[in-house]
């Protein structure tokens, strides 16, 4: 299977035909590396990078001339439960704000040279509280993927996510317990302020969550325990990979958003880079079970796709090197 508009229903993206990077092209990128005017590896990651984007892009020469920024936004069911110590209608207002170029993203997103857009999804409909049943049904939670994928604009060179949702830090830790095991503990923090008393309720809400729903299949754990706005960055990074095009995943959210993918199919996240490692204690751990390496690690926790929006001016640092260094013979060095 090959198109998104074929899927009926989750586990059809399971047999999504998944394109590989071009081993050519990053050989050739890698041998240009190679006859810069520095010693061989002294750009450190930047080199990786310079060569992960020519395998996406084919080319041994990749630039970056269309960067989207994608922010997602959803409502939580589980909120119910006092983990969040912000109201919902906070959601909407960020929404609102994210519109008006009022939030962090929107700076870092313009000073990266990124187009940034905001896709809310069903606020005035919050998912189900997963501590009673599922959060979404397979229909909802398919309807918020398809819609993830068709905000992804296939001229894009890269695409960075972020999300915006009251209560999903409490959605992600549920997501990564309930794909890479450990205990509800391991995966919960503060979030937007949570005091000790409110992570611990936390803890326990997880804890019930996954008791409930993580005997299930990695695709179903993203309709029981998730958010629209999860089901979306997951559709938004499949459709990115149809369309061969990278993808840099902001922190905690984001990356917690992406481990059903993981879980069903770790071939599903080769495009994805990981932009910061959020100080959300899960995150660090997360990264390793998906045994990726953030781009920056500068202790931030917002969300939003800030860290990810800071990651592309690494990323553009590195193919400008790559790009536009002279070779040791254009130097008449050697």
């Amino acid at each position: 299977m090959t198109s998104l508009t074929d899927l009926s229903k989750l586990d059809d993206i399971l047999a999504l035909d998944l394109p590989a990077p071009d081993a050519g092209a990053i050989e050739a990128a890698r041998a240009r590396q190679n006859d810069l005017t520095k010693p061989p590896g002294s750009l450190g990651r930047l080199e990786d990078l310079a060569a992960f984007m020519a395998g996406w892009q084919g080319t041994d020469r990749p630039t970056i001339d269309r960067a989207q920024a994608l922010v997602f936004a959803g409502n939580h069911g589980v909120c119910a439960q006092g983990v969040n110590p912000f109201p919902q209608a906070v959601t909407a207002l960020m929404v609102a704000n994210f519109e008006a170029g009022g939030a962090a993203i929107n700076q870092l997103a313009r000073t990266a040279g990124a187009d940034m857009t905001v896709v809310p999804l069903d606020l005035d409909q919050p998912t189900a509280d997963f501590t009673t049943g599922p959060a979404m049904t397979g229909a909802e939670c398919l309807d918020a993927f398809l819609k993830g994928a068709q905000a992804v604009d296939s001229t894009a060179n890269i695409v960075i996510l972020g999300e915006m949702g009251i209560g999903n830090s409490t959605v992600s830790a549920a997501l990564a317990h309930a794909i890479c095991g450990g205990t509800a503990e391991d995966w919960v923090g503060r979030g937007t302020g949570s005091d000790e008393d409110g992570r611990a309720r936390k803890a326990d809400v997880v804890a019930r969550g996954v008791e409930q729903h993580g005997h299930l299949s990695p695709l179903e754990i993203l309709a029981a325990l998730g958010g629209r706005e999860q089901a979306a960055i997951c559709g938004a990074v499949v459709a990115a990979r149809l369309a061969r095009i990278p993808v840099l995943l902001d922190g905690y959210i984001c990356t917690a958003a992406v481990a059903p993918l993981h879980g069903a199919n770790p071939a599903f996240l080769d495009h994805c880079l990981i932009g910061h490692q959020s100080a959300e204690p899960g995150h660090a751990r997360l990264c390793g079970a998906m045994e990726k390496q953030p781009i920056l690690h500068l202790g931030m926790a917002l969300g939003e796709g800030t860290g990810a929006a800071l990651a592309l001016g690494v990323l553009r640092g590195a193919l400008a090197c790559h790009n536009d260094m002279a070779t040791f013979a254009e130097a008449g060095i050697g």
